[in-house]
């Protein structure tokens, strides 16, 4: 992969995950009540904001990296953020990764891999 390619590639899965992890960060707020409530609240912690940033730069980026390789690459390219996403929220909120899970980040990032090679 060409490192301009690359480059735009490992950003997008970088602000993707960043994006990701803010919204559960700004979601996880058990304190603030149930409804309208609770909106306002995400409303006013900067993890939403952050969130909506990340997917304002993360549009761009897509933009750009689908500019330069095939949308069919390109869009398997990008499953890798499932693979990110998850692994990350193991390690910032433990969340579980059962063995079909496992299965599932090893099988797509088989995938990444081959297509990302050239296939």
């Amino acid at each position: 992969m060409p490192p301009p390619i690359l480059a735009l590639w490992l950003a997008n899965v970088l602000v993707d995950t960043t994006g990701q992890l803010a919204f559960k960060a700004a979601a996880g707020a058990p304190e603030a009540g149930d409804g309208l409530a609770r909106w306002r609240h995400m409303a006013s912690r900067p993890w939403l904001w952050l969130g909506v940033g990340c997917y304002v730069v993360e549009f761009l980026l897509w933009i750009a990296f689908l500019s330069l390789v095939p949308l069919s690459k390109g869009v398997l390219l990008g499953s890798i953020n499932i693979v990110a996403i998850m692994l990350a929220g193991r390690w910032l909120f433990g969340e579980k990764l059962t063995r079909l899970r496992v299965a599932g980040i090893l099988l797509v990032s088989l995938g990444v891999a081959i297509v990302g090679a050239g296939g």
